[in-house]
C-alpha cells in the first residue's frame, strides 16, 4: 500500500504505508496533541502489540519522512460482539488481541491526523485505504465506533439519538460523524458506555458501517462442509504377543471398525502400539530389536491408510520407528479417510529412546487439515514442553491427539497432567491414548501403564473437572468423545478467562526456529 504525492521541491511530500515500531515517536506526538484529556498517546508496548497481531491493517501516512496520521483496524468476527460492545470489548482494550484472521468484518479502532495538516484530507485518504484493504481481504464491511465530541455543547437539550439526525440533516457540524458520513458511512445505532473517558462524546458513540459492494461470500458446500463438532474415539490398547504383521493389522482392523460403527471422526492409536512384532524373533540387543520393528512400518501405515478409506475414517497410526538416512526417527502417521497420509515427528526422544535405541529428534512442527477442522499431534514426551502446543495453537489448531506409551503411574500422571494443562493454556481439546498389559518377552516392553482420555478447557461449559471422559485404567477398551468446535470459539471470546485473547504479546512471543520455518 504505496501513494506518493508531490515532488522533491514540493513543499509536502506525502507517502502512504503501514505503520513500523520505529513510528512510535511521531505517533505520540499527534496522539498527546489530539488526545489531552483522554490519556493522550497509547504506550510503547500497546502499539507493539498492535503491529504484532495485525500489521497490514495499521496504515500512516508521512511527510518528508515524519508520521502524521495514521489509522488502525483489526478482522473481527462480528457476530462474537454484535452490536452491544465497547470499545474495549471488541479491541482487546486496544492491543488488538481480538484480531481474528477468519473474522468476516474489519473494524476501526482509531484514525488520527496532526492537527498542523488538518484541512489536507488526509482523513479520507486513510479511510480509502481502508476500503481497498476490506476489498483485498473480501471482507463484509467496515464497521467502527465512532466519538460525537460536539454532543458535549447539545448534550442538556437533546438526545444523542435526535443529535444524530441533525448532523445527518447538516444542521448541526460534528467533527467527526459529519466526516464519517461523507466518506459513505451509515449509523446504524447508538452505542452506550463505549468510551466512558469520552467527556465530549458523554461517553456515547454511533456504531458506523460501510458495505464492502464487492464481498463474495463462500458458498457453503451442499456436502463435505467442515463439520462443527467431531466425535473421537481412541483406542486403549493392549500389547499382547504377536506373530505377524497380519495379527497387528487384523487387531487394528477390529477397533477400526468398531469405532466406525459408531461414526467417528478419528481413531487415535497409541505410540509404538507395534511394538509386539519385536518379539517375532530373538535380537541381540534393543537396538537390533527396534531396528527390526521398522522394517514392519511401511507396510503398517500402507494398511492403516487402506483401512482409513475403507471404514471412512481418519486414523492417527499412533507412533512407528523409522529409519531414514541410516537414522532413527519416531514418527506418527495421520492417515485421513481420503487416502492422504501426513506426519508428525517426534521432536524429543526420551533419555531411553536416546541412549537403548540412538534415536533422533524431527525438526518440524506440523498442524493438519481436517474435514471437521484444526489437529495437532504431540508424540508422549512431546506434550511435556509447552512451547510445542502453543506454536500449534496459534496456527488454529483446535484438537490436539498424544498417543503415547509409558510403563508406570508416575511416568503416565506427567504426560496426563501436561496434556491437561495444554488444553487449559491453549482453550483446546486434548485426547490421550495409551498401551497396557504385558510383554515379558519384548525388551524394553515388558510393562505398560495407561488411562486414556480426552480434555477440555476449564470452564462452565466444559466438564466441572475439565475432563470430557476417561477409560478404566490398565483395561483394554475404546473411548468415544463428541467435541463441540464452536464452544472454543465462544471459549476464547467470552470465557471467565480469555487465555488466548489476553496474552501480552507486546512482552513476549514463541518464535519457531526449525529449518521448516527458516
Amino acid at each position: 500500500m504505496v501513494d506518493h504525492i508531490g515532488t522533491e521541491s514540493s513543499e509536502h511530500k506525502l507517502h502512504l504505508r503501514n505503520l513500523e515500531l520505529s513510528d512510535y515517536q511521531d505517533l505520540k506526538e499527534i496522539m498527546d496533541v489530539v488526545y489531552p484529556d483522554m490519556g493522550g498517546a497509547w504506550p510503547k508496548n500497546k502499539f507493539r502489540a498492535q503491529l504484532t497481531n495485525f500489521p497490514e491493517g495499521q496504515i500512516c501516512i508521512e511527510d518528508h519522512g515524519k508520521v502524521i496520521a495514521a489509522a488502525f483496524s483489526l478482522i473481527v468476527d462480528y457476530d462474537k460482539f454484535g452490536d452491544h460492545h465497547t470499545y474495549d470489548e471488541i479491541t482487546g482494550d486496544a492491543y488488538l488481541t481480538t484480531h481474528d484472521p477468519l473474522g468476516d468484518v474489519l473494524y476501526g479502532a482509531e484514525v488520527v491526523v496532526h492537527p498542523d495538516y488538518q484541512g489536507m484530507r488526509l482523513g479520507r485518504r486513510l479511510y480509502e485505504a481502508r476500503k481497498e484493504l476490506c476489498e483485498n481481504l473480501n471482507l463484509k464491511s467496515i464497521v467502527a465506533g465512532g466519538r460525537i465530541p460536539n454532543y458535549q455543547h447539545h448534550s442538556d437539550k437533546m438526545s444523542p439519538q435526535k443529535y444524530i439526525e441533525l448532523v445527518k440533516k447538516k444542521e448541526i457540524y460534528d467533527p467527526i460523524l459529519t466526516f464519517q458520513l461523507s466518506n459513505d458511512f451509515e449509523v446504524r445505532r447508538v452505542l452506550n458506555d463505549y468510551l466512558p473517558e469520552d467527556k465530549e462524546s458523554k461517553g456515547y458513540a454511533t456504531l458506523l458501517e460501510w458495505t464492502n459492494l464487492y464481498y463474495e461470500a463462500a458458498r457453503s458446500p451442499l456436502f463435505g462442509a467442515v463439520k462443527k463438532t467431531a466425535r473421537v474415539g481412541c483406542v486403549q490398547w493392549q500389547m499382547r504377543p504377536l506373530d505377524s504383521v497380519e495379527e497387528l493389522i487384523q487387531q487394528v482392523e477390529f477397533f477400526v471398525d468398531a469405532l466406525s460403527d459408531y461414526q467417528c471422526d478419528l481413531a487415535l492409536l497409541p505410540e509404538f502400539f507395534n511394538a509386539p512384532l519385536m518379539g517375532i524373533e530373538a535380537h541381540q540387543s534393543s537396538i537390533d530389536s527396534i531396528k527390526a520393528l521398522a522394517e514392519f512400518s511401511a507396510e503398517i501405515v500402507e494398511a492403516i491408510s487402506r483401512l482409513a478409506v475403507s471404514y471412512n475414517i481418519n486414523i492417527i497410526a499412533g507412533s512407528l520407528p523409522v529409519i531414514e538416512d541410516k537414522q532413527l526417527y519416531n514418527v506418527s502417521y495421520f492417515c485421513r479417510r481420503d487416502g492422504t497420509i501426513e506426519s508428525q515427528y517426534k521432536i524429543h526422544p526420551t533419555p531411553h529412546e536416546k541412549t537403548a535405541w540412538i534415536m533422533q529428534g524431527g525438526d518440524s512442527l506440523n498442524v493438519f487439515e481436517t474435514d471437521f477442522g484444526k489437529i495437532g499431534i504431540l508424540i508422549c514426551y512431546d506434550i511435556e514442553f509447552p512451547e510445542l502446543a502453543r506454536l500449534q495453537s496459534e496456527q488454529g489448531m483446535q484438537l490436539l491427539f498424544v498417543p503415547f506409551w509409558t510403563d508406570t503411574k508416575n511416568a503416565y500422571l506427567r504426560v496426563r497432567c501436561c496434556a491437561q494443562a495444554r488444553a487449559i493454556e491453549n482453550e483446546c481439546y486434548v485426547a490421550i491414548a495409551g498401551s497396557v498389559g504385558n510383554l515379558p518377552n519384548v525388551d524394553g516392553a515388558d510393562i505398560q501403564y495407561a488411562q486414556s482420555a480426552v480434555f477440555s478447557p476449564s470452564d462452565f461449559s466444559f466438564p466441572h473437572d475439565a475432563t470430557m471422559a476417561e477409560t478404566t485404567p490398565n483395561t483394554e477398551m475404546t473411548l468415544i468423545v463428541d467435541l463441540d468446535l464452536e464452544k472454543l470459539s465462544t471459549l476464547q471470546n467470552e470465557g471467565s478467562v480469555r487465555n488466548y485473547l489476553d496474552r501480552r504479546r507486546d512482552l513476549y512471543r514463541i518464535n519457531w526456529l526449525g529449518a521448516k520455518n527458516q
